[in-house]
């Protein structure tokens, strides 16, 4: 599926920590090609729980980047200008590897055909691995990269989040703290 999957078609289903398998999941889908903004893009449909997100990425020899993001349920579009570089090129994924940047971010809700700009921020954000460790997740054991995220808006709070990413796999632990517990690829 290669370093950073991104075929049509591949599933991952997750849980919140210390959810019961028996609770409703969130899936992460991946429906193929398209565009975003102008630019070619592979959208990824985030559901469950009420909740319903297309994020469109560009995944390629320079890493993964995130373009922005669809909210279905709100009607709402969030754009990234510049994209946000979500992952590196995959040889630079390595012990101690930083990266970021600066983006503004734009977000619109589109009512009756009348679209209607709702916030323009910038944000500046930086990842950085720290370790590699052995976890078990319901979806199995893995050695994954740990990686942390801090965002700092221009006017706010700064978020902290980590993320367990394997090669081949993708993100064992979401940002948000979900852990990856079935998939429908090897």
């Amino acid at each position: 599926v290669g370093f950073y999957p991104s075929q049509p078609g591949l599933d991952w289903i997750y849980q919140p920590q210390r959810a019961s398998l028996a609770d409703p999941p969130f899936r992460l889908s991946i429906i193929g090609p398209t565009s975003f903004a102008g630019q070619p893009a592979i959208r990824f449909r985030f559901s469950g729980r009420g909740q319903e997100r297309n994020f469109f990425r560009q995944v390629g020899p320079t890493g993964v980047r995130l373009l922005g993001f669809e909210e279905v349920i709100s009607n709402s579009t969030v754009r990234f200008n510049p994209p946000l570089q979500e992952y590196p090129a995959e040889n630079t994924l390595v012990l101690g590897a930083r990266w970021g940047g600066v983006s503004r971010l734009e977000s619109q809700i589109v009512v009756n055909n009348q679209v209607t700009q709702t916030a323009a921020i910038s944000l500046e954000y930086t990842y950085q691995v720290v370790g590699k460790t052995n976890v078990t997740v319901g979806a199995g054991a893995f050695e994954a990269w740990r990686i942390t995220l801090q965002i700092k808006p221009a006017q706010g709070d700064v978020e902290n989040f980590e993320i367990w990413f394997v090669p081949g796999v993708g993100e064992v632990r979401t940002r948000e703290g979900l852990l990856l517990v079935d998939r429908n690829f090897r």
